[in-house]
């Protein structure tokens, strides 16, 4: 599985680059925070949401810590995604 260290998604972020990114935590989380311009989608909503996710190039997936992004990632490998990068430490890593 690709990874991703929060530290380089601020740095693209901080550049100006648009990057797509998805956050599968649940509602309760995401209020507390979410990266700039990523979309939520809670991993139980994957399935039913899949026309929402992008097909591009490189797709992170991001959660608390870093367990749940990976099991979104493995679906959508099954799905036929391609560029999934998972963040790692998840959310209790991202330092705003």
């Amino acid at each position: 599985m690709d990874t991703i260290l929060p530290s380089e998604i601020k740095e693209r972020l901080d550049r100006g680059e648009q990057l797509a990114i998805v956050d599968v935590r649940e509602d309760e989380e995401v209020a507390a925070g979410i990266i700039p311009g990523a979309k939520h989608i809670p991993l139980a909503q994957l399935p039913d949401r899949l026309s929402e996710i992008p097909q591009v190039e490189e797709l992170i997936l991001v959660c608390r810590s870093g367990n749940r992004s990976g099991r979104a990632i493995s679906f959508l490998e099954a799905q036929g995604y391609k560029g999934l990068k998972n963040m790692t430490g998840g959310m209790l890593e991202w330092e705003d």
